[in-house]
C-alpha cells in the first residue's frame, strides 16, 4: 500500500474531555475533528474501539467485532430525543484529568437503559434492522454472551454453567428465551455506538480527515469471540488455553511478557479460508480508514508459551500463517490499507512478510537513539514506506522519556541534545516540538505524534505501562489544552515538510 505524506495525532476517544467521566463520540470528538482540520492535519490514529475487560485495556476485550457502549456519547442522545437533560442531572463532579471507568460506568449504564426503553417505543426502525442484519454474523453470539455473563454475575464463560460454557443448544435456547430484555439491550448498545461512530466518520472525512484504528492479532480469553468459537483456540475441556501469548525475554524484561491470550488453530481456521478473520477485517474496515495491525510478527511466528508458566520465559516460537493468511483475506477483500506494528524482535522472515504485500512498518523516535539501533530504525534509514512516531501508547511521552534520559544516562543525554540541537538547559515545550519537526522532516510517508507530546506533557501522561494492570488507560485532556498557538505551529510544521 503507497501512503501519501501525510500527518496526524494519537488519541484514543476516551481521553477527549467530557462531562461524564470520560471521553466519548459527542460533541468534543466532532470539536477534536475541528481541531485536526485547523492544524491541517490527516489523520487520527485510535486505540481499538471494543469493550474492554475488567482491567480495562482496550487490547483485551469482550468481543474483537463489538463497540464500547461506553463510548456513546450522552448528548447525541439528546439531540436523537433518547434522553432529557433532565434525565442527566445531576452530573457527578468526575475528575476531568482522568477517566473515571468505575463511577462513569455506574452513571452512563443508568442512562443507556432509559434510553433504550424510549427507543423500544419508537416505531420506525427499519436502520435498527439493517443493523442487525448486517452484522448477524457475530452480534447473536455477542448480546448471548453478554446476557449470560451478567447472569453469571461476571464470571468467565468457563467458569458458567457447564452446559452453557459448551454452548448446548437446548441450554442456549432456553437462556435466550429467559435473557431476552438484556439481549436486546445489548443490541441497542451496538447499534447505537455505530451509529454515533459511522456518523463522526463521515464527519470526519468531510473534514479530509482520516482515521486509523488498531486490531490486535489476540483475543481475551473471556470473550464472545473465543466462547462462540471454541474450535478455533486452543483450548482444554473445560475451555481454559492450553498455550498462551506473550514474548520472549529482551532488554526490557528479563522475563519477558506473559499476555494470555489464547493461541490460534491456525490449521482450523484454514479450512474455512479464515473466515472469522475475514470478518473481523471486514467490520473493522467499515469503521476505519486504515488499520494498524499489532503484533504484526506473529502472522510469520509467535511465541507460544505453556499455560501452566507464570512467566514467559519457557515460551517457543511457533510458525504462523504467514503469507498464505494474507492471500486469502486479500483474495476475498482487496488489498487491505494496513500498516503492520513490527517493532521488537523482527527477523528476514517478518520483513520478507511485510514487504510482501507492500504494508507500510513502524518506527518510533524513541528507539532511534538507543544503542545497538539498527540502520533501518535509525532516522537516516526511514524510508517512504514507513510510519514515524515520536512515541507510541506504550512508550512514556516524549518530555518523560528525555527526562528519564538525564537522570539515567547523563552522557547520553547530551549526545542527544548535540544531535538535536537542543539547549543546555531543554524546558518541555523545546524537546517535544523539536523532536516532532525531526518526524515530520522525514522521508516517511507518514508522521503520528501522540496528543501528549503536542502538549509537551510529562509521564504522568502515560497512556500504558506495558506488563502492569493498573494505572494504565486513564489520561485525559482538557477543553483550554488546545490553544490557537498550538494550532499555528502544528500548520507550519505541515507546510515546512510538505505534509
Amino acid at each position: 500500500m503507497k501512503l501519501n505524506r501525510d500527518s496526524g495525532i494519537l488519541l484514543h476517544v476516551t481521553s477527549l474531555p467530557s462531562l461524564y467521566g470520560m471521553g466519548d463520540l459527542g460533541e468534543e470528538a466532532y470539536r477534536f475533528v475541528d481541531f485536526l482540520a485547523r492544524s491541517h492535519q490527516g489523520l487520527w490514529q485510535v486505540l481499538p474501539l471494543n469493550p474492554p475487560d475488567v482491567g480495562e485495556s482496550p487490547y483485551q476485550c469482550f468481543s474483537a467485532f463489538a463497540g464500547n457502549p461506553l463510548m456513546i456519547g450522552l448528548d447525541l442522545l439528546m439531540k436523537s430525543g433518547l434522553l432529557e437533560e433532565r434525565d442527566l442531572v445531576p452530573i457527578p463532579l468526575f475528575t476531568q484529568e482522568r477517566v473515571n471507568f468505575d463511577a462513569g460506568r455506574v452513571y452512563k449504564e443508568k442512562l443507556l437503559h432509559k434510553a433504550y426503553q424510549r427507543f423500544q417505543n419508537r416505531q420506525e426502525q427499519d436502520d435498527y434492522l439493517f443493523f442487525l442484519e448486517k452484522n448477524a454474523y457475530w452480534l447473536p453470539d455477542f448480546v448471548l454472551f453478554m446476557a449470560l455473563k451478567k447472569h453469571f454475575h461476571g464470571k468467565p464463560w468457563y467458569r458458567w454453567e457447564e452446559t452453557a460454557a459448551r454452548r448446548e443448544r437446548r441450554t442456549l435456547e432456553s437462556y435466550t428465551q429467559i435473557l431476552h430484555e438484556e439481549m436486546g439491550y445489548q443490541k441497542f448498545l451496538q447499534f447505537v455506538f455505530f451509529r454515533q461512530w459511522s456518523e463522526l466518520k463521515k464527519y470526519a472525512a468531510d473534514k479530509g480527515i482520516r482515521i486509523m484504528g488498531d486490531l490486535p492479532i489476540f483475543v481475551s480469553a473471556d470473550s464472545s469471540d473465543v466462547w462462540s468459537h471454541q474450535e478455533l483456540f486452543q483450548l482444554d475441556e473445560k475451555g481454559l488455553p492450553l498455550k498462551v501469548a506473550g514474548v520472549p525475554p529482551d532488554y526490557f524484561s528479563r522475563t519477558g511478557q506473559w499476555w494470555g491470550n489464547p493461541h490460534y488453530r491456525w490449521d482450523q481456521m484454514k479450512g474455512d479460508h479464515y473466515r472469522w478473520w475475514r470478518e473481523r477485517f471486514t467490520t473493522l474496515l467499515g469503521l476505519v480508514d486504515l488499520v494498524r495491525i499489532d503484533h504484526f510478527r506473529g502472522f510469520e511466528a509467535s511465541w507460544e508459551i505453556p499455560a501452566g508458566e507464570g512467566t514467559a520465559v519457557k515460551g517457543t516460537w511457533v510458525k504462523g500463517p504467514g503469507e498464505e493468511f494474507f492471500a486469502a483475506l486479500e483474495k476475498y477483500l482487496g488489498p487491505l490499507p494496513a500498516i503492520a506494528e513490527d517493532l521488537g524482535y523482527i527477523t528476514p522472515g517478518v520483513i520478507a512478510l511485510k514487504e510482501k504485500f507492500g504494508y507500510p512498518g513502524m518506527r518510533v523516535l524513541q528507539f532511534a537513539f538507543q544503542s545497538g539501533t539498527t540502520e533501518a530504525f535509525s532516522p537516516r534509514g526511514y524510508d517512504q514506506s514507513c510510519v514515524v512516531y515520536t512515541g507510541t501508547h506504550d512508550n512514556d511521552t516524549a518530555w518523560g522519556w528525555f527526562q528519564n534520559i538525564l537522570k539515567k544516562e547523563p552522557k547520553a543525554a547530551a549526545l542527544l541534545k548535540k544531535y538535536l540541537g537542543l539547549s543546555r538547559y531543554a524546558r518541555p515545550s523545546e524537546v517535544c516540538w523539536t523532536l516532532m519537526e525531526f518526524a515530520f522532516s522525514t522521508r516517511a510517508a507518514l508522521a503520528v505524534v501522540p496528543l501528549q507530546d503536542v502538549l509537551c506533557l510529562g509521564s504522568d501522561a502515560r497512556m500504558n505501562f506495558p506488563g502492569t494492570a493498573q494505572g494504565n488507560w486513564q489520561w485525559r485532556f482538557l477543553k483550554k489544552d488546545l490553544t490557537g498557538e498550538i494550532e499555528k505551529k502544528l500548520r507550519e510544521l505541515t507546510f515546512l515538510y510538505n505534509r
